[in-house]
């Protein structure tokens, strides 16, 4: 049974949290995929087109993030009126490294999922947090 767009993702959780190796972190992802952020800060694509392409940026990207990502919090999957896309709210909470401090920051993923393989992405990150908790932005009052 060809996995629906909720599983494709919970795939993904899984990959994130046991640092999958090498092709296993991507191979939830289509050949032809296209990821998009469209709130990426100054100097970061807002577009990529194609896994290759996704995994030559995204591979160096992921090796020098100093975060240790443990728990996704809140998570909350929206189903739509079309099957093969959901809307995942959730909270990426992990350890900054080597200062070993906890960290946390919102995100909400446009996920479409085509034959079990990811085939779109829109991601909209809470970039003011995640910069403030990597020390390249003063850190934000959070409005409580």
């Amino acid at each position: 049974m060809t996995p629906t767009a909720r599983e494709t993702f919970e795939r993904w959780q899984r990959s994130v949290l046991d640092h999958a190796p090498g092709d296993m972190a991507y191979d939830h992802l289509h050949d032809d995929v296209v990821v998009e952020w469209p709130f990426s800060p100054p100097g970061r694509p807002r577009r990529i087109e194609g896994r290759a392409a996704f995994e030559a940026f995204a591979r160096p990207a992921r090796a020098a993030l100093p975060v240790r990502f443990e728990e996704f919090r809140d998570v909350v999957v929206h189903q739509t009126a079309d099957p093969e896309v959901i809307v995942a709210e959730y909270t990426l909470a992990g350890t900054v490294l080597p200062a070993g401090r906890r960290a946390a920051a919102a995100f909400v993923t446009v996920l479409r999922v085509r034959d079990g393989k990811v085939i779109h992405i829109r991601e909209y990150q809470d970039v003011v947090t995640m910069a403030a908790a990597l020390g390249d932005a003063p850190a934000v009052p959070d409005g409580r």
